[in-house]
């Protein structure tokens, strides 16, 4: 019997992220999502994260909240992959991470230090970053619906303590989809398994594929870097940052099945902003990378990136003949 899980949210104190993207409509739900149903927040405790599991199977009106062992509705996991038990931590639908996408996060609240403590003592310095999707509410639970989409499991690149909290570098290793909760308090904690690309047909199509791709990196970046930029911007760019994590050998220590090939790593690396973005072009980036988590083939992948990254290319180009010009 399939089970539901219901969660009472409150997003806006998950984690405050250094960089936000109000970014919608997210993409239709694949069979392998986590889903959960969110009561309304009068029926539960107020603190983040409650989670109670429901029968799908019980009415409306005779449903019983167990609190007891949680389960989810997702697809049998692989024989020859090993799950393996990470913290959780949730984000917002418009909060999706690619695999070599870097971000800094402001964990403040308690349960989300104790998380990091976790993940650097005990995890390799290693959690898991999701995504709750609201979708269509179930007619025997009240209150918004999510799917829990787009795990990818990331690497805690640097630590700086505040005085209240601390900021956090995370980096984006690989998709990995929960396949079943096994805490909730004082935070998420769930097992996982990794989630990889088939095998290309062609490796010599592949090879091609990826030769093309870092070309046309390296020219988006060449462009980018002319472009004025405020003082407080990197001087390097999201994509020459992502480009030569994906390339560089893996130090990562969790089992390899977690660690995508080069080739799908590379096929990420592309999905980064560009200086100047506008709101608009923000919302494509974010399309993209949804597509980008549910593509199962590398080459695919890689021709929509690279299709991605001609665009943003005649953007730049654009903006320089402008500033070129003189033209504010």
């Amino acid at each position: 019997m399939s089970s539901f899980i219901t969660i009472t949210p409150n997003f806006s104190s998950l984690v405050s992220p250094i960089s936000n993207l109000n970014k919608k409509p997210l993409l239709p739900i694949n069979n392998g999502s986590l889903f959960l149903a969110a009561a309304s927040s009068s029926s539960f405790p107020s603190n983040f994260p409650q989670l109670i599991s429901v029968s799908s199977s019980s009415s409306s009106s005779s449903s019983s909240y167990r609190r007891s062992n949680l389960q989810c509705v997702s697809s049998s996991s692989s024989s020859d992959v090993t799950p393996s038990e990470f913290p959780l931590l949730p984000f917002g639908a418009d909060e999706v991470l690619v695999p070599t996408e870097s971000k800094t996060l402001h964990l403040y609240e308690a349960r989300f230090l104790a998380l990091l403590e976790e993940s650097l003592i005990s995890k390799n310095k290693l959690f898991v970053h999701f995504v709750l999707d609201p979708i269509i509410s179930s007619a025997t639970v009240s209150g918004t619906s999510f799917a829990a989409r787009y795990g990818c499991l990331v690497l805690i690149e640097n630590v700086e303590r505040l005085e209240i909290g601390a900021l956090v570098s995370i980096r984006g290793i690989g998709r990995v989809k929960i396949v079943n909760f096994n805490q909730a308090d004082p935070y998420l904690k769930g097992v996982v398994i990794p989630l990889q690309d088939n095998v290309p047909d062609s490796l010599n199509k592949i090879s091609s594929d990826i030769t093309k791709l870092k070309e046309s990196l390296y020219q988006l970046n060449s462009l980018q870097i002319k472009l004025k930029a405020s003082k407080d911007e990197s001087l390097q760019t999201q994509i020459t940052n992502s480009l030569r994590w994906a390339e560089k050998e893996s130090s990562i220590y969790c089992d390899e099945s977690f660690i995508p090939s080069l080739a799908e790593r590379l096929s990420f690396a592309g999905l980064q902003p560009v200086s100047g973005f506008s709101q608009s072009e923000s919302e494509d980036l974010q399309r993209e990378k949804l597509e980008a988590m549910e593509i199962k083939d590398t080459s695919k992948r890689i021709g929509k990136t690279l299709e991605f990254i001609k665009l943003n290319t005649s953007m730049v180009a654009a903006k320089l003949a402008i500033q070129s010009l003189g033209v504010q």
